[in-house]
This record gives structure tokens, C-alpha cells and sequence, in this order.
């Protein structure tokens, strides 16, 4: 269910441990570019070690933009996936910065291989992942976030993004069960209300 939580997009909606030092003025940033766009952040990230973030829907870029702004806001240590071919010159070392780690996805072994060492060595880490792939519409997502979790014996935390009412709602943590064709089914079911700006290719 969602959280009947509402705040301010601020450091207190991620523990301690999970706080990335960033410095007051990219907590403002982050404040600010949510708020000028009309947005909130509701809920809060759970006390944990360690989890795998996926959000969703994502069909724009938008929605970096958004989820950006809610990793300065809060502060939030986590490192997200993205494909190697957005980080280009002009931005890899802003990328980098923000937590960006180039993925090559023709390499799903690497890819698992990096994160886990990843998150051995930062500790208490959130890992972030759209679990489409891409801006457009599929059919069927695909598992490879089922078996990164499952790699890195964490849970997974669900995040949604509504358009209809300007809301990032930090929401409920699922626990895979092995069986991934039935978990996407329930994963997918959560999702179903939510809302991405272009709703036809969710």
C-alpha cells in the first residue's frame, strides 16, 4: 500500500546510515527543482543496510530529472544503473557524482559482478534501477532486477511515480521469492497506480 506519509523533500526521509554528505547547497538544489516543478516526496527510506530501488513508470526524461532532485533533497547515498551510452563527456563526471554507474546491458554478469562488489565495499548502499530498461513501452519486464536482488540478498524497495498528481512516493519493500515470474506479476500490480507523464507506454 502506499504511505499515508507526506513530507517536504528533505534528509530525514533517509536514516543516518544512508546519508550520502553531500553539503546544504545540493540539498537545496534538490529541494528547490522539486518544488518549482510543483512536486513532493512522500515516505521515507527504510532503515536497512542495503536495497535494490526500482522505479517506475518511466517513460520521460522527466523522471531522471525527478529522481535526481529526490537524491539531493534527501541526501541519499545510492548509486543507480544507467546505460553506458548516456555518459558522454559533457556530464559523465556529473553522473558519476550523483551516483550514476555506467552499464553495459549485453553484459548482465558484469553488471551483477560490479554492483555487489559495490555494495561490499560502500556498506550501507541503495542501489537504484528502472526495471524496464528503457523509455518505451514493453510487453513484459524483464528479471534481471529480481536476480540483482536476489544477488545481493536485499529487498526490494518499490518507488512510483504520479503525474496525474505530482507525487514520488517511497512505497512498499518487497522480499523476492524466487519465483520471478510471479513476483513481476505482483510487482506489476503495485504499480498499476501509479501514473508516468506519457501513460500509453507503461
Amino acid at each position: 500500500m502506499m504511505s499515508s506519509k507526506q513530507h517536504s523533500a528533505a534528509p530525514k526521509q533517509a536514516p543516518l546510515q544512508l546519508r550520502a554528505g553531500r553539503g546544504a547547497l545540493s540539498q537545496w538544489v534538490g529541494y528547490t527543482v522539486l518544488r518549482g516543478l510543483g512536486w513532493r516526496l512522500e515516505g521515507e527510506i527504510p532503515d536497512l543496510k542495503r536495497c535494490l530501488l526500482i522505479g517506475a513508470p518511466h517513460t520521460s526524461n522527466w523522471d531522471f530529472v525527478l529522481a535526481m532532485a529526490c537524491i539531493l533533497a534527501m541526501n541519499l547515498k545510492m548509486r543507480w544503473l544507467g546505460k553506458h551510452t548516456i555518459f558522454v563527456p559533457v556530464v559523465r563526471r556529473l553522473f558519476k557524482w550523483l551516483g550514476g554507474i555506467p552499464t553495459d546491458r549485453t553484459e548482465p554478469k558484469t553488471i551483477v559482478e560490479n554492483v555487489r562488489r559495490i555494495a561490499e565495499e560502500e556498506g550501507g548502499v541503495v542501489i537504484g534501477i528502472t526495471p524496464e530498461g528503457t523509455r518505451k513501452k514493453v510487453v513484459k519486464w524483464k528479471t534481471g532486477f529480481l536476480r540483482l536482488a536476489q544477488s545481493l540478498d536485499c529487498p526490494i524497495l518499490m518507488v512510483g511515480l504520479s503525474f496525474s498528481t505530482r507525487r514520488v512516493v517511497i512505497g512498499d519493500l518487497f522480499y523476492p521469492t524466487g519465483d520471478n515470474e510471479a513476483d513481476l506479476l505482483q510487482i506489476r500490480a503495485y504499480y498499476d497506480q501509479f501514473d508516468g507523464k506519457y501513460p500509453d507506454q507503461f
